[in-house]
């Protein structure tokens, strides 16, 4: 019995991809869409190794760059659609690491100059406190915050990434950074109007991102509970480190 096959068959592959709007339906084998090849591997080799968590390390300076300029303008575009293939955790690491250490030794450094410039003979030390209130509320605030969120949006029934939230939290705090180097200048309320702008920034930051994120009115509540958040966390840097 002769068995005859079709040169040109024109099969489809099953279940259909649904990466986002592009690739919905389904596609022949002998033309795979590009987001195919995109997808990374699953790395996830448990919880206490290494490399499971390699793949969230995998960016380069430009892209890091990249991100850090999307964090400093709110209305630059969905940060989440820019992060979508390769979310990181090296700028939540890498920017409260280094938030803590800028409001330790800026804190200390505010404390030694308003000293000088009210001319007490009191000696001055440094204060390692600094250092331990910094990294309790830049870490806890970083890792605690998007957690919450996490839990409390697959609660309510909505789609939501832990690692993409981490990644769009960490970069919404490398604006206090440069704000902290301001916060030095000797005049009180300038000091303000600089904390509140920063504020103000990174909170809009985070707030439209959600809001772009999530959907339904029963959850706008998140939105201005995050944006309220970030500018708690403003204020707490101004009065603890720069009072």
């Amino acid at each position: 019995m002769n068995l005859l096959v079709a040169s040109d068959a024109n099969m489809q592959t099953f279940p259909p991809n649904h990466a986002g709007d592009r690739g919905r339906g389904y596609h022949t084998l002998d033309n795979p869409p590009e987001t195919f090849e995109e997808q990374p591997a699953n790395n996830w080799r448990g919880v206490f190794s290494i490399s499971s968590y390699t793949q969230y390390f995998n960016v380069d300076t430009d892209v890091v760059i990249f991100r850090l300029i999307s964090s400093f303008n709110p209305y630059g575009g969905d940060f989440f659609s820019k992060i979508d293939a390769n979310p990181d955790l090296y700028g939540l690491i890498w920017i409260s690491t280094t938030l803590v250490f800028v409001l330790a030794a800026l804190g200390n450094l505010a404390t030694y100059l308003m000293q000088k410039h009210t001319g007490t003979s009191t000696s001055w030390s440094f204060d390692v406190g600094y250092m331990n209130v910094a990294a309790c509320a830049v870490y806890g605030y970083a890792i605690v915050v998007p957690l919450a969120y996490y839990f409390f949006l697959q609660y309510m029934g909505s789609n939501a990434s832990l690692i993409r939230f981490w990644c769009m939290w960490g970069y919404s705090l490398s604006i206090f950074i440069i704000s902290s180097f301001l916060l030095l200048i000797p005049v009180e309320a300038l000091r303000w109007l600089i904390i509140i702008l920063a504020g103000v920034a990174s909170a809009s930051f985070v707030a439209l991102n959600l809001k772009s994120y999530i959907e339904g009115n029963e959850l706008s509540v998140a939105i201005v509970a995050a944006f309220l958040l970030q500018i708690a966390l403003a204020v707490f840097i101004k009065v603890w480190f720069f009072a």
